[in-house]
């Protein structure tokens, strides 16, 4: 399991504990767990860790702050389905898993009773275990730079083309 000192980095990055954070910081033990990850070397320094969430709500916060997936480096991946699930990929080892959230979970409990249940409990209580339907996500790609013919602001290339027609944009 992972330590509460790692509890309280997730929270102070995130602003507050909940029982939200409390679920992407279960699923960060689980990815730590299957991926057989360095628990005292977490945090990505690139893309070699990927992770698509499935949510865009408080427990993505455990993820940044703790494994450092992040939007900007590429490695930090949202596939919007309303569901509290984490897929993780380890370029390195070719290893992945994908962590849902038991719909039993904290039924019944009271928001403070919800956040210490989840967090006592091992992440294999917490989730059904499984692979990932998908491959891998590709790596971030990088994109030149062009002033726009209109409005003289820099784009990447790939939207300058469609922008205007694309995103009402100028």
């Amino acid at each position: 399991m992972l330590s509460r000192e790692l509890w309280n980095q997730a929270a102070k990055f995130h602003g507050h504990q909940c029982p939200g954070l409390a679920i992407g910081f279960k699923a960060v033990e689980g990815a730590v767990s299957e991926l057989g990850l360095d628990i005292d070397d977490l945090l990505a320094t690139d893309e070699e860790l990927v992770c698509v969430t499935e949510n865009d709500a408080c427990g993505v916060d455990a993820v940044q702050a703790l494994l450092g997936c992040t939007v900007g480096k590429g490695n930090l991946v949202f596939r919007i389905r309303g569901k509290m699930a984490f897929s993780f990929f380890c370029r390195e080892t070719g290893q992945s898993v994908r962590l849902c959230l038991k719909s039993s979970i904290g039924n019944g409990l009271s928001r403070e009773e919800h956040q210490e249940y989840i967090i006592s409990h091992s992440y294999d209580d917490l989730f059904e275990v499984s692979k990932p339907k998908y491959p891998l996500p590709e790596k971030a790609r990088r994109f030149p730079s062009q002033n726009c013919s209109i409005c003289e602001e820099s784009t990447a290339e790939c939207f300058f083309a469609n922008s205007k027609w694309q995103f009402g944009l100028h």
